[in-house]
């Protein structure tokens, strides 16, 4: 269970505007949450379901569930027990329970029960989009983002077109100082609308760890698909305005 929390972590909290999730475990497991700003919506699926976690419950707090996890205390041969409790006459997780190896060291880290979770997160859905291009980014690609960005980290969002069958990704405009490249080359498909997105939310996914496959609709949404081995994780985008 350690590398599940692990992994959900760095793909939530670590990119600094995912602070709290969903946890929906029956036949399967699943994780969501959303940017307060709305900016990101997270749907994710572990490829294996969880048998510790059970129900629905919240986990809020991820900074102080990410110091547990990386506690020295808790390196080696420690205790990971989802504790639970009857509420209203259901059996509901309650908190994880970390303790070292010696039993001299111990922390509790609380969930959320479900009804807070999901009236807090009760508009995480995603209708759909039919996806237009679908690629998966190499490194370099990614890379010259960096660089790009990094000459014009004063845009908050940046453009995406197709020209040429090629996807070209664009910083400014004609009144500032501009710049453009292309991302990746001989995409299939044509975007017909000029779309934006915001630079340090797109750059912070396109960092985790795991395959990574990027699409984008013409109904404005991108959708960057990381699987890290252990969970699928799906980050929607919805279009922003410059």
């Amino acid at each position: 269970m350690k590398d599940i929390l692990q992994d959900i972590v760095a793909h939530t909290h670590a990119l600094g505007f995912l602070s709290l999730v969903k946890v929906t475990s029956d036949t399967d497991t699943t994780v969501e949450s959303m940017a307060e700003d709305r900016s990101v919506i997270l749907t994710a699926s572990t490829n294996n379901p969880v048998a510790e976690f059970t129900g629905t419950f919240g986990m809020p707090n991820l900074d102080k569930l990410s110091l547990h996890l990386k506690n020295p205390e808790y390196k080696d041969n420690a205790k990971l027990d989802v504790v639970q409790s009857e509420r209203n006459g259901e059996t509901v997780p309650t908190h994880i329970h970390f303790e070292n190896a010696s039993g001299d060291f111990e922390n509790d880290y609380r969930f959320m029960n479900k009804a807070i979770i999901e009236e807090k997160l009760k508009t995480v859905k995603f209708k759909g989009a039919s996806w237009d291009v679908t690629f998966e980014p190499s490194m370099a690609s990614i890379a010259r983002m960096k660089l790009q960005s990094a000459a014009h980290a004063e845009e908050p969002t940046f453009n995406v077109t197709t020209t040429d069958s090629n996807l070209v990704f664009s910083f400014g405009d004609a009144s500032t100082h501009a710049g453009s490249f292309i991302f990746q080359h001989a995409v299939e498909g044509e975007l017909s609308h000029t779309w934006s997105w915001p630079v340090a939310q797109v750059q912070s996914i396109l960092n985790l760890d795991g395959n990574i496959t990027m699409s984008i609709s013409n109904q404005g949404a991108m959708m960057i698909t990381v699987d890290s081995g252990l969970v699928k994780y799906d980050y929607i985008l919805p279009a922003q305005s410059k």
